[in-house]
């Protein structure tokens, strides 16, 4: 009994140290962000689905984050954006974001004009280098056309009936081609910092991805934008 009794404070102070050391992780994984679940981006490849596989790098480290992600070829986005409406409406998903490149960009106008007739508005919708003219219409709150001016690339015309912020940026000045874009480690950075930035409100995580100092201030004098509502911003 001696030999327990003195033993035992010897544990009990052994047990409040690892209490102690506990403790803190416990509170830390408390503090930490759930998975967004009620957000859902859509990715649309090009032609072939052979010219687009950064989106696919793209997907993994959003998936990575916990926010969904559903990657097709550039001829789904119809019926994608039913399977999106139809989330949207069940409340499944609260925030849809879209992501094309080449092919996939040019269905982007589409495919927000489609989702607004449908009652579900796009948060965030980011276009790689399309490469055919296209003009956007419809509820969208911010719209990022990324494009190779010195290649195939073009900027995408605002209508009368854009909901939303549209911005034009080239970045064919920043060695990157049409089949790079995708691809290139900066502009996945500030494709995912713009996303994060939706989900999670993480202001400052995007703002630390800027385009050097000459792409911002091409980006502002490029950029077109029409009136945005409350509720765009919100």
């Amino acid at each position: 009994m001696g030999l327990v009794r003195m033993v035992w404070p010897r544990l009990s102070v052994a047990a409040m140290g690892w209490a102690l050391l506990v403790i803190p992780v416990a509170a830390d994984a408390a503090k930490a962000a759930p998975p967004d679940e009620t957000a859902h981006v859509y990715l649309l490849r090009g032609v072939l689905n052979i010219f687009s596989l950064g989106l696919d790098e793209i997907g993994e480290k959003l998936e990575a984050q916990g926010i969904r992600v559903t990657i097709a070829n550039y001829l789904s986005w119809s019926s994608l954006a039913d399977q999106a409406a139809a989330e949207y409406r069940s409340g499944r998903t609260k925030t849809i974001i879209l992501v094309g490149h080449s092919s996939g960009a040019t269905a982007l106008p589409d495919m927000v004009a489609r989702l607004d007739e449908l009652g579900a508005p796009v948060k965030l919708a980011i276009g790689l280098d399309s490469v055919f003219h296209t003009s956007l219409a419809g509820h969208v709150g911010r719209y990022i056309n990324y494009y190779v001016a010195n290649g195939a690339g073009t900027p995408v015309a605002k209508t009368a009936q854009l909901r939303g912020e549209l911005e034009n940026v080239d970045v064919g000045n920043l060695g990157i081609g049409h089949l790079t874009i995708d691809k290139n480690e900066m502009m996945q950075q500030r494709v995912i910092g713009a996303i994060d930035a939706v989900v999670h409100g993480n202001s400052k995580r995007a703002a630390g991805r800027q385009l050097p100092g000459s792409e911002q201030s091409r980006a502002k004098r490029s950029s077109g934008t029409a009136d945005a509502s409350a509720a765009d911003r919100r």
